[in-house]
């Protein structure tokens, strides 16, 4: 962390009126056509969804169709609601995907891209006749020829989602594909190998040929088959392992020579992530005995690994990359030296940051359960904890590469710095934070996983991408991002969220602005030259001062009345009085007395009175 000097606390104020107060920026959407197709091929991934929880839940929710058992009002039964949603789902995508086209056509898009969601148009008709087939047939056969169909439905509309963003934001780019240099001919060969392994899948399953094999690897302790049932286990067997090498090898290849292109080392990451991922999915559903919600995530995750797939063969065919520059990229590979890169990867994940939200992760464990957590549990809840937020914080780096060349702060970060690859940076932070939501699955429980993933999306999507550069109440509203590590702690060792829980969101969501705010106000000449509207360089440096001690006032508050709201006791209070007193104490300075330094001590006060208020919070709720 760069320490800031006495020089620059004090000439901080003056030079940020010297550079000026950034515009609020207004959020520019993508064309309409864009978003359409993006809408449209997202319907369809959670058509998909729905129709493998009906699987999951034992077949269909209705056995006719378009009624419900004879009525076309769903009964009280679960299944046949997610029956109804499955078909309302299903209902809106043709006439999304026949608007996208419409829509693009008339913006005047090219003839390829035109062509693709024509096709898909028409692949969809295709498909939803053949929706009816599971219906009146109840056999396997149909329904994995439903399931085949939606797949190339999604492909396809994948296709021409990705050539409408080629054409908007890359104009004059040629849209042909070229598949000539070794790592693209390894895409086709890896799309291959999986989409082989999941057909193979398929037959195992509707020959009910999975019981016929015992042992593994073996079958039956033999090598060579005796029947077809066990052939068709093998062979499943046989591409599981082949795929399982050349995903490992296709990630290998994709970090060698395409780490430079973010779409292909993205898609590539996420294909071997969510693979191997899978593979954990098969093992945790053996030892569950197959619940609902772990077969659909089955599903869905084959799914991704499919869509993931495929997109990393269109993406390096419009790379369209030669032997030539794929070998350059591989010299200069050889010559990195692995423990720098290691550290700069690790520096991406923001480890200071990360430790404070690891305290709050483990403080909402104890006080949740009112004892301490197994060693187990403990570990992959904080091990998915720091994959998740230091996954959110490396694809944070990335989105804000440009904004960090032109801060003091953040300059000399492994991206801005040049010591690392924006692509780098992407496909670890992804690759990283899928990881953690499969490992909490795995290990802690669904609910904690959910919750996990929402704190992803949180930091990523509404606050770096839609926040941060276009509202000044990007901290207040982006704070319940480093909120919900309470919520995930608390449900991995209870499996529930109750009220008190809810307590730990607010008290670290009120804690969140009259924290960032002073370093803010330290660093406004940084953020001014950045143009991130931050609140004391849009309102001023008065009006945030005030409301440094106003948020800080409502967080002390709210601290003192927890034990009246059901959370912490004598010992909690007593902490409660005297850090908040403290911290009360330094925001009223803060307020009153100008100065870099005095917000400075602030910032520096707060991070330390979180932890410890946490920790007299599990001190109490162990004691008492």
């Amino acid at each position: 962390m760069h320490e800031t000097t006495r020089e620059e606390y004090h000439s901080a104020e003056r030079e940020v009126d010297q550079i000026g107060l950034p515009a609020l920026k207004t959020l520019v959407w993508p064309p309409r056509s864009i978003i359409l197709s993006i809408l449209s091929t997202a319907l369809v991934f959670l058509v998909i969804v729905l129709g493998s929880a009906l699987s999951a839940d034992g077949g269909m929710g209705c056995p006719d169709w378009p009624t419900c058992f004879s009525v076309f009002s769903p009964p009280g039964e679960p299944s046949a609601y997610l029956e109804y949603l499955h078909r309302f789902a299903s209902g809106l995508t043709l006439p999304l995907v026949v608007l996208t086209v419409w829509v693009a056509r008339k913006d005047g898009i090219t003839d390829k891209v035109f062509s693709w969601l024509t096709g898909g148009v028409f692949l969809l008709l295709i498909q939803i006749a053949a929706g009816v087939l599971p219906v009146i047939s109840a056999s396997k056969w149909s329904a994995g020829l439903h399931l085949g169909l939606a797949l190339g439905v999604l492909s396809v509309l994948l296709v021409a989602t990705t050539l409408l963003i080629y054409t908007v934001y890359h104009p004059g780019k040629n849209l042909n594909f070229a598949w000539s240099s070794p790592f693209a001919r390894l895409t086709w060969l890896m799309l291959g190998l999986v989409l082989t392994l999941f057909l193979s899948g398929w037959l195992v399953t509707s020959l009910d040929a999975t019981s016929a094999c015992g042992g593994w690897p073996l079958c039956n302790g033999r090598l060579v088959p005796t029947s077809l049932l066990e052939g068709v286990n093998l062979f499943h067997r046989l591409m599981t392992g082949l795929a399982a090498f050349g995903m490992l090898y296709l990630l290998v290849q994709a970090w060698r020579t395409n780490r430079s292109i973010p779409g292909v080392l993205v898609s590539a990451t996420a294909a071997a992530v969510l693979f191997f991922s899978q593979a954990l999915m098969g093992a945790v559903n053996a030892r569950l005995d197959y619940p609902a919600y772990l077969v659909t995530l089955h599903a869905v995750t084959s799914t991704a690994i499919w869509l993931t797939t495929f997109l990393l063969v269109v993406l390096t065919g419009l790379a369209a990359r030669s032997a030539e520059a794929e070998a350059q990229e591989a010299d200069l590979w050889a010559l990195r030296k692995p423990l720098p890169m290691l550290r700069d990867l690790f520096m991406l994940t923001k480890p200071v940051v990360v430790l404070l939200l690891l305290v709050t992760t483990y403080a909402g464990m104890v006080i949740g359960a009112q004892s301490f957590p197994s060693f187990q549990l403990t570990f992959w809840t904080l091990i998915g904890g720091f994959l998740a937020a230091g996954g959110s914080g490396a694809i944070n780096q990335y989105i804000d590469r440009e904004d960090d060349r032109r801060m003091q702060r953040t300059s000399r970060r492994p991206i801005p710095a040049g010591r690392l690859l924006p692509a780098e940076g992407l496909a670890f932070g992804v690759g990283i934070s899928l990881i953690a939501f499969y490992i909490m699955v795995a290990y802690t429980n669904f609910l904690a996983a959910l919750l996990l993933l929402a704190g992803i999306l949180y930091y990523v999507v509404l606050y770096s991408l839609l926040l941060k550069k276009t509202t000044v109440q990007n901290i207040v509203i982006g704070g319940g991002a480093g909120a919900i590590p309470p919520l995930v702690g608390w449900a991995a060792a209870t499996g529930n969220l109750t009220f008190p829980s809810l307590l730990l969101f607010a008290v670290v969501f009120l804690w969140t602005p009259p924290h960032f705010w002073t370093l803010a106000i330290v660093r406004q000449k940084d953020y001014a030259r950045a143009g991130v509207p931050m609140y004391p360089v849009v309102r001023g440096e008065a009006e945030t001062r005030w409301q440094v001690f106003l948020y800080t006032l409502e967080l002390v508050t709210l601290t003192l009345f927890l034990p009246l709201l059901g959370l912490g006791g004598g010992i909690y209070l007593v902490s409660a009085l005297a850090l908040g007193g403290m911290l009360l104490v330094n925001a009223y300075r803060v307020w009153k007395f100008q100065g870099n330094k005095i917000a400075w001590k602030m910032y520096r006060y707060s991070s330390m009175y979180l932890a410890l208020l946490f920790l007299a919070l599990m001190v109490d709720r162990l004691v008492y």
